[in-house]
């Protein structure tokens, strides 16, 4: 085992249609940054990706791959989640800052800036591929003593 190795976290998994283009926006719109990307071409190039890493500065990130398959035809993707099915909850000290940059890079903005009534302050988009996001400073309750 690594020792640089982030502790065990949880990674949300997509797929798209044009991974390296939901990869600029994710970079550009919200801000993860770009770890990994391989490529299907020996040099890790190539339209198609096999495999990427995506990192929030906060902690965590997502992973995200080329679907590989039509709608319906999971034979020929082991991982068969279709594009712009995902929703993901991601945890900034800044929402105002990543919206601001997330309006700025064009994102649709599904839900605008607002306080919840659990105290968390959120709002909501949609990237190309479909999918949906929403970033807010809720990190969610301590586990109760086992």
């Amino acid at each position: 085992m690594m020792s640089d190795a982030p502790p065990p976290q949880v990674w949300p998994t997509l797929r798209a249609r044009d991974a390296r283009g939901l990869i600029r926006f994710l970079v550009d719109a919200f801000g993860f940054e770009e770890t990994v990307v391989y490529g299907d071409r020996p040099d890790g190039s190539g339209d198609i990706v096999v495999h990427a890493q995506l990192s929030w500065p906060e902690g965590g990130g997502i992973m995200l791959g080329s679907a590989r398959s039509a709608p319906g035809d999971d034979s020929a993707d082991s991982w068969p989640v279709q594009p712009g099915t995902t929703g993901c909850y991601v945890v900034t000290s800044d929402p105002d800052a990543v919206h601001a940059r997330a309006v700025a890079a064009g994102a649709e903005i599904t839900d605008p800036l607002h306080e919840t009534d659990y105290g968390s302050r959120d709002f909501a988009a949609r990237d190309p591929e479909g999918n949906h996001w929403s970033f807010g400073t809720y990190r969610g309750e301590p586990q109760p003593s086992r």
